[in-house]
């Protein structure tokens, strides 16, 4: 059954809230609308378009959060961010990003932003990666935006080494894996695994 205007702007309000991250287009598909529609909808409702809600979760200010490395080597947009526990990039793929004759964005872009981030959710000064394990799942294409989530596994003090997993999706589907194993100058005593 067709939803009212009213009822539809009330939910469209309410999933922007969940996802700041939710684009017009699966927002259209969702409530089966025109992608038009859910645009007007968004200017009635003074809700900001994609690129600017990014950039107000973003404001949160993860410059003063991030120790490991400047916010601005960081590749793509930090969104969240927990020191030592998790942290989320959202990176859009732009042609620049692409080999021109298929359209396939570049692999060392992919393990670039899953990198940083591994870096950048260590809370020390210096941060380096010793070792990465990854897997390049599905191909990403110009236009794509790549949500890459990162999330420390574990800790090895007495080697001053951090485990952190990082998962790569593009509409939450999986396009790339990585297992990295990074060096610290001291441990943070959480998350202590025997290795």
């Amino acid at each position: 059954m067709r939803k009212t205007k009213k009822e539809r702007q009330q939910l469209l309000t309410e999933t922007i809230q969940d996802n700041p991250f939710v684009t017009d287009e699966q927002l259209a598909s969702q409530f089966g609308v025109s992608v038009q529609t859910i645009r007007l909808d968004r200017m009635e409702l003074a809700i900001p378009e994609l690129r600017e809600r990014i950039k107000d979760v973003a404001a949160k200010n993860y410059e003063n959060e991030v120790k490991s490395l400047p916010i601005d080597e960081v590749i793509g947009e930090i969104v969240d961010i927990e020191l030592d526990q998790r942290a989320i990039s959202i990176f859009d793929v732009g042609q620049e990003h692409v080999f021109q004759r298929n359209g396939i964005a570049r692999g060392h872009h992919l393990f670039a932003q899953a990198n940083s981030l591994a870096v950048a959710v260590i809370n020390d000064e210096l941060a380096l990666t010793v070792k990465a394990s990854v897997s390049f799942v599905k191909p990403v294409k110009a236009g794509n935006r790549v949500i890459t989530k990162a999330i420390v596994r574990g800790q090895h003090s007495e080697k001053n080494r951090t485990y952190i997993d990082v998962v790569s999706t593009v509409n939450t589907e999986t396009v790339f894996k990585g297992e990295f194993e990074m060096y610290r100058t001291k441990g943070s005593g959480n998350h202590e695994i025997g290795n």
